[in-house]
């Protein structure tokens, strides 16, 4: 069967739609996208419109429906060791934190499907050993928390993981896995996987040291930014870091953070 094209007025609506459970606001340029990602569903379902999806979604008839819609329409590209300079300093203030009796605690905020907290997973195991560290990994999608919680890649994506940790963290697929890599068990199950919504109230998950939110304010309108930032602050503890997108700024914001270089916030 043939789908209609999406209208304007059927795009008004998703925006509206994804801005309401997610927060996120979708430019005009966004609407090839939205067409894109959603078409799949109109076909399983023989719907000849993206009102008629919409009408469905709308219906509560079905919720895991309304979560498959979330998922395809928030989902972001990454890859491994993105923006390498918070890496760097990852690993000095993992190192500093050596002399520390309390765990590190790391948080990957918005973590897709999953090469954001590996990475830094692999850097935590690396410079602390067997100190005592813990990271949270969290997003809305639960679709992309499946792919994160499995850990396997296709070998292309890992083209930034360096040598010596593709070696140390990584398993080779053999046979019919043959162009993948497996994140090693043992760094799969350091990672703790949440499905959170930034928008909403957060999971009492104690203070971190860092936070990675990384490459998602940019589809936050200023109101809901400042709301969300607002709400990852009272999970840093003072002195910790909140890392964003090298493309993100908080120029605009009042609150406890000083700034210690680009993307990089320090609370004070």
């Amino acid at each position: 069967m043939s789908v209609d094209p999406i209208t304007d007025q059927e795009f008004t609506l998703f925006q509206r739609f994804i801005f309401d459970h997610a927060g996120i606001t979708l430019s005009a340029a966004k609407k090839a996208l939205v067409s894109g990602r959603l078409a799949k569903r109109l076909m399983h379902y023989r719907l000849g419109s993206y009102g008629a999806y919409f009408r469905m979604l709308a219906a509560g008839q079905s919720p895991g429906e309304v979560q498959i819609a979330i998922d395809l329409l928030t989902t972001n590209e990454t890859y491994f060791f993105r923006e390498s300079k918070h890496f760097d300093l990852l690993r000095k203030l993992a190192a500093a934190s050596l002399e520390q009796r309390q765990p590190f605690r790391v948080w990957s905020a918005a973590c897709s499907t999953g090469e954001e907290p590996y990475s830094i997973a692999m850097v935590l195991d690396d410079v602390l050993g067997e100190h005592e560290w813990e990271l949270y990994a969290s997003d809305i999608s639960t679709r992309v928390l499946a792919s994160a919680k499995a850990g396997h890649y296709m070998r292309e994506r890992t083209s930034h993981i360096p040598p010596a940790f593709l070696k140390r963290y990584c398993l080779r697929g053999i046979a019919e896995q043959e162009g993948t890599l497996l994140v090693d068990k043992r760094l799969r199950q350091r990672v703790q996987f949440h499905q959170v919504n930034l928008n909403e109230t957060l999971p009492k998950f104690g203070l971190f040291d860092v936070i990675f939110l990384r490459n998602v304010l940019i589809y936050f309108s200023p109101e809901t930014k400042r709301e969300v930032v607002g709400r990852l602050l009272g999970a840093i503890r003072p002195g910790g870091y909140l890392l964003i997108g090298h493309s993100e700024s908080l120029h605009d914001m009042a609150g406890p953070l000083q700034v210690q270089g680009p993307s990089v916030y320090r609370k004070v």
